[in-house]
């Protein structure tokens, strides 16, 4: 059997190792028209910010190494110009000779990755304009900045990639502005938690521009649609990536309106013999079974192995993904997995909504930091949909954590049972994963209401709101119209409130809420918890600003 797969970077070279690894006998070759192969796309923006990390970091392997390992050829330089599915048979142009030739396939794979967007903007094309998807580009930046000692840069687009970039051109002590045309930063995430990131950038003095979209790249500036001119040596293009899928377009293979690759949970085509993995392919959710476009390293990755050993017999199969993506600027790392608020809107699902404010360790510690966990669950089945997290550190733990509950269709209240490590250096003995299972598990079967800030700020005439905190903290800052009651004063003081009324109680974060809360359903109130407290409250109220 020949495989030939067109494409060399995180999913073509999965497909092939694991081919190899089930077979001996199959003639295997790849084909990619760039000249580095196997390398971490994800490692790019560190690779141009970073002096300590070089170009051999990204790129470990190359075709001779290939050759060794797996006796597989990787012909690097070549480019496939068509398929032809009746014979079986591929076009390639080789770059190095300019040869074109035919070659031929029992089992072709189309691994082609995705390109960078490029938006409408005049002035795109300019010397000092960059994008980021392989390694070429990156030395493009990294040979810019070497030899014009740029002051000032921008970046248009506030992705994961525009993000973790500009963290790293302000340690190469550039002067830099992101400029993104929605009105938040991360755009998977739900806008009550890109807010917490927004504010912690403003604290540290980056400057970043939301709801402008840039309409020009002049000489040593950058003019937006709105009229604002921001100084730039040099810009870099970070507006996302759409899949390279014309090869398959033109055969016939069915692809979504984003020109992603339609495949099976055998990652074949509607073309027998033709597969495709990687960011070319659509994947779809494991919740609900929806389309997913979510283009990382990892589900390529996933991709690969799972149709190489397809190809050569193997009884894995692609299950779908949740679509966890996680980064990080200077401290603060942002994660999320499943759906948001809105998506599971969307989708129609009768959802539970809550706000957990923990430190991921013993508070005790001087390096404990403070997390904020967005839990989104189904009320109907109990069910997570959804979890983002923001935090300077345990982030990626937690998530994770949730990642493998939600993968394993677990429900609220079994997040309580999880017997997770502890010491107070690592976690405090109820972690905020458990935490965040109790909280959701009182709200959906239990009597425990919770009611978020953007419900009682839509809904403010409807709810007496009493804060449970002391009179100085009361004093800093409230809810407008709230009624002060201390906790220890609650059970006294609350016998001479109505009943006919319906309650908000909150603390700070959420804990001194809980115990009012239940005084207050003990004594027969109509009463809910504030998602999150005051602290959650006051940083949404930022979204209206």
């Amino acid at each position: 059997m020949r495989i030939i797969i067109i494409g060399s970077v995180a999913a073509g070279t999965s497909v092939a190792a694991k081919a190899r690894r089930n077979s001996e006998e199959c003639e295997i070759v790849i084909y990619e028209k760039d000249r580095d192969i196997s390398y971490s796309a994800c490692g790019l923006p560190y690779y141009i910010g970073q002096k300590g990390i070089k170009r051999s970091d990204l790129t470990p392997r190359d075709s001779c190494w290939f050759k060794k390992r797996f006796n597989m050829d990787v012909k690097t330089g070549h480019e496939v110009l068509t398929i032809d599915p009746a014979r079986k048979s591929i076009e390639v142009k080789d770059y190095h000779t300019g040869e074109i030739f035919e070659d031929f396939y029992d089992k072709l794979v189309i691994a082609t990755g995705a390109s960078p967007i490029k938006p409408d903007i005049t002035g795109l094309d300019n010397d000092n304009v960059f994008a980021v998807r392989n390694i070429e580009s990156a030395d493009k930046i990294i040979g810019y900045i070497a030899k014009t000692s740029p002051k000032k840069a921008v970046i248009i687009g506030g992705g994961y990639i525009g993000l973790e970039l500009l963290e790293n051109l302000i340690n190469r002590g550039i002067d830099v502005v992101l400029v993104e045309r929605e009105k938040s930063l991360a755009g998977k995430l739900d806008r009550d938690i890109s807010i917490y990131l927004e504010e912690y950038l403003k604290e540290k003095k980056i400057k970043f521009l939301l709801g402008e979209e840039v309409s020009e790249i002049a000489d040593k500036k950058v003019i937006t649609k709105s009229g604002k001119s921001i100084e730039a040596d040099f810009v870099v293009s970070c507006t996302g990536v759409h899949p390279n899928s014309k090869l398959a377009e033109d055969i016939g293979i069915e692809t979504f309106d984003n020109g992603a690759i339609k495949i099976n949970h055998k990652l074949e085509t509607n073309i027998e013999d033709i597969y495709a993995v990687g960011d070319v392919a659509m994947a779809w959710s494991l919740i609900n079974g929806a389309p997913m476009y979510v283009p990382l390293g990892s589900t390529a990755n996933k991709m690969g192995r799972i149709c190489g050993d397809i190809i050569t017999g193997g009884a894995l199969r692609f299950k779908g993904i949740l679509g966890t993506g996680i980064f990080k600027v200077f401290e603060m790392a942002v994660a999320q997995t499943g759906m948001t608020e809105a998506q599971a809107k969307n989708f129609g699902y009768d959802i539970e909504v809550i706000h957990n404010l923990k430190p991921n360790q013993t508070e005790y510690f001087e390096e404990s930091r403070e997390m904020v966990i967005k839990a989104v669950a189904d009320r109907k089945s109990s069910k997570i949909l959804g979890v983002q997290i923001v935090g300077a550190r345990g982030v990626d733990k937690r998530i994770d954590v949730f990642v493998s509950l939600m993968s394993l269709g677990a429900t609220v209240d079994q997040l309580f049972h999880l017997d997770l490590a502890y010491a107070p250096p690592f976690s405090t003995t109820k972690d905020p994963v458990m935490y965040t299972g109790m909280v959701l598990d009182n709200a959906i079967n239990g009597r425990n209401k919770i009611i978020t800030p953007e419900k009682l700020i839509k809904e403010r005439d409807d709810y007496i709101v009493i804060d449970v905190r002391s009179p100085k903290q009361y004093g800093s800052g409230h809810i407008p119209g709230a009624v002060n009651i201390p906790l220890e004063k609650l059970r006294n003081r609350s016998e001479a409130l109505p009943k006919t009324e319906k309650y908000v109680v909150h603390c700070n974060k959420g804990v001194s809420g809980n115990a009012a809360h239940n005084i207050m359903l003990n004594m027969g109130f109509d009463c809910y918890n504030l998602s999150g407290g005051y602290k959650n409250f006051k940083i949404y109220t930022q979204l209206s600003k």
